[in-house]
């Protein structure tokens, strides 16, 4: 895995021009567009539009295709962001925390923080008992946790998935 994350990190995107982000923007709206759709939204025909498809494919920057689903109507609005203070951040303890954090699904989003703490972690779960419940058995007992603290979401006041491509 640190591999691929390396990979992602050396992607020059300097070739992006103007038809390549017309290309990412529109299937970030609409990822089941099809080629013709594309081809007729970004002003270019269906072979060269699917090429640069292929291309961005390719080299990574469009790393797959997915649905998003809608929380709220699954039952999952609870939201909650965990600050984590790690007892150990040497490299191999962030290697542990990190594949920990990977292959939990209530955990949205984890980000490594410079800070007063060591991990952000967005948590979706259905509701506050159960958030408690999935603090105490899973979130504390991920490698080398020493400490959190939860910070509760009362409304999401702006949740986008659509890249700024400048």
């Amino acid at each position: 895995m640190i591999e691929k994350e390396q990979s992602k990190q050396s992607i020059d995107l300097s070739h992006l021009d103007r038809l390549d982000q017309s290309i990412l923007l529109a299937l970030a709206e609409d990822g089941r567009m099809s080629i013709t759709d594309l081809a007729a939204r970004i002003g270019l025909s269906k072979s060269p539009t699917q090429a640069r498809l292929r291309r961005l494919e390719k080299t990574g920057v469009i790393m797959g295709y997915r649905a998003l689903l809608d929380p709220i109507s699954l039952g999952l609005d609870h939201v909650a962001f965990v600050e984590v203070r790690l007892s150990d951040t040497r490299e191999a303890a962030l290697r542990a925390f990190n594949a920990a954090v990977r292959q939990v699904p209530q955990i949205e989003q984890a980000h490594m923080i410079a800070g007063n703490f060591d991990y952000l972690l967005k948590i979706r779960t259905r509701d506050m008992a159960t958030y408690r419940a999935f603090l105490g058995d899973i979130i504390s007992t991920l490698p080398h946790v020493a400490s959190t603290s939860t910070f509760v979401a009362m409304e999401a006041v702006k949740e986008e998935m659509l890249p700024s491509i400048e």
